[in-house]
């Protein structure tokens, strides 16, 4: 027991000895080692801004930015292009002002049809200088870039440029709106394209009654009659002995009433040796036509000259060779005298209010008239 004790009293108090020295050196180099990990931890925690990612984590998805700080160019572009009267983006052509202020076509005629019926100068409606067809521009470069943006199909909701919509809706859409091929015998049914070979391969109609198919052809043969019947008494006219035309131009007056009303009239025009004129009136006369949204234009035919009997003539109004506006052939019927020199008014037939706009904007209106003398 003794030596025991002594020999641990002897390594303990021999610090000097080899076998010591080696196990204290250890020992230090192995807790200064896990102190300078420590240590490094801890300035590694101090530097780390929060705990590791986790590799299997999916990414985090970005801050979405307000539109109102950045919005798309094609939003931004909408708002540059746009219409300074309706605020839409131009279908066709695009006029600018002086100032460089631009109006799509529609607005830009209905500005100026405005004009003339309130016997106006027209303005523009955002800088309020003058405006007219001489002096205001279309914007071919701004055409070009409506054209280029994206805009959505009506049916299968994708995006395509401007240019090639059209054709897309018309032609290449699977959704689009399509007719049974067998409407003319009257089937109504209406759907997306890609749904017709099926609802074909199962319509009804091919399978109706001769009775059936026969009502559903007399309707097709009354309305194919009209027409016919409009051609056959323009070809009768053609026939006839006594046949004159002349160009015709329209110009604008006002009335001298307190509130004064837009009138047109031609100057004196002589066909079939006889003196002629022709007035026209914006809504029958109604007192605010510009205020109204249907226009339309109504004409009568006026004899100037003397006669030593009755005129018995037909007559029509054709579009002139200069201009674009569609009118519907409509032949009227008068018997002129120096009592009955005037016709009554009747419908000058145009398609609708915007082909009325088109010639009220127009400094002039330009048509054509023929006058055939019925012979007795």
């Amino acid at each position: 027991m003794s030596s025991l004790e002594d020999r641990d009293v002897g390594v303990a108090a021999a610090p000097g000895s080899s076998s010591a020295g080696l196990g204290v050196g250890a020992v230090g180099a192995a807790a200064e080692a896990v102190a300078g990990v420590a240590a490094m931890q801890e300035e590694v925690g101090i530097r780390r801004e929060g705990p590791e990612p986790d590799p299997d984590e999916p990414p985090k998805k970005r801050v979405k930015i307000p539109e109102g700080e950045s919005g798309k160019l094609e939003e931004r572009l909408y708002s540059v292009l746009c219409c300074t009267v309706c605020l839409d983006l131009p279908k066709a052509s695009v006029y600018q002002c002086t100032n460089g202020h631009l109006m799509c076509a529609g607005c830009f005629i209905h500005l100026l049809a405005d004009s003339r019926l309130k016997e106006e100068q027209a303005t523009c409606p955002n800088c309020r200088c003058e405006i007219s067809k001489n002096l205001c521009c279309r914007n071919l470069a701004v055409e070009k870039a409506v054209s280029e943006l994206p805009t959505e199909c009506t049916f299968c909701l994708k995006q395509f440029p401007r240019s090639s919509l059209e054709r897309h809706q018309k032609e290449e859409c699977q959704d689009r709106v399509t007719q049974c091929k067998y409407k003319r015998i009257g089937c109504p049914w209406q759907g997306p394209f890609h749904e017709l070979p099926a609802h074909e391969g199962e319509c009804s109609h091919p399978t109706k009654t001769g009775t059936e198919l026969m009502g559903i052809l007399g309707e097709m043969d009354q309305n194919h009659h009209r027409d016919m019947q409009l051609y056959n008494s323009i070809f009768s006219l053609l026939c006839y002995e006594k046949i004159g035309f002349t160009e015709v131009q329209f110009r604008p007056y006002r009335t001298d009433d307190f509130i004064t009303r837009l009138y047109y009239e031609t100057p004196r025009f002589t066909v079939l040796n006889q003196t002629w004129v022709l007035k026209a009136r914006v809504n029958d006369s109604e007192r605010n036509p510009n205020l109204s949204c249907k226009r339309t234009l109504s004409f009568q035919l006026i004899l100037k000259s003397k006669v030593n009997s009755a005129l018995e003539c037909s007559f029509l109004l054709l579009k002139g060779p200069y201009d674009d506006v569609r009118i519907k052939p409509v032949i009227h019927h008068h018997s002129f005298s120096n009592d009955a020199n005037e016709t009554d008014y009747v419908p000058l037939p145009i398609s609708d209010s915007v082909e009325c706009n088109k010639l009220l904007a127009a400094k002039n209106i330009n048509l054509r008239l023929f006058i055939f003398q019925v012979q007795k």
